[in-house]
């Protein structure tokens, strides 16, 4: 029987025009004003998967 795609998963991640995933980077959401501008302005652009999650996330999604 086929495995279920993990939904919570599809939920956070995304996939770029050259199969790479990427996710957004936490802690933006609250208690801003005790976090540098450095790492707010980190936090803003979104995550690179390693190889080694993808290998992981790509099992769960498909």
């Amino acid at each position: 029987m086929k495995q279920k795609s993990h939904s919570g998963l599809k939920k956070r991640v995304k996939r770029t025009a050259k199969g790479k995933l990427v996710f957004t980077k936490s802690a933006k959401k609250h208690l801003l004003v005790n976090k540098s501008k450095r790492q707010k302005n980190v936090s803003k652009s979104g995550k690179v998967a390693t190889a080694r999650d993808t290998k992981w996330m790509n099992k769960l999604l498909f």
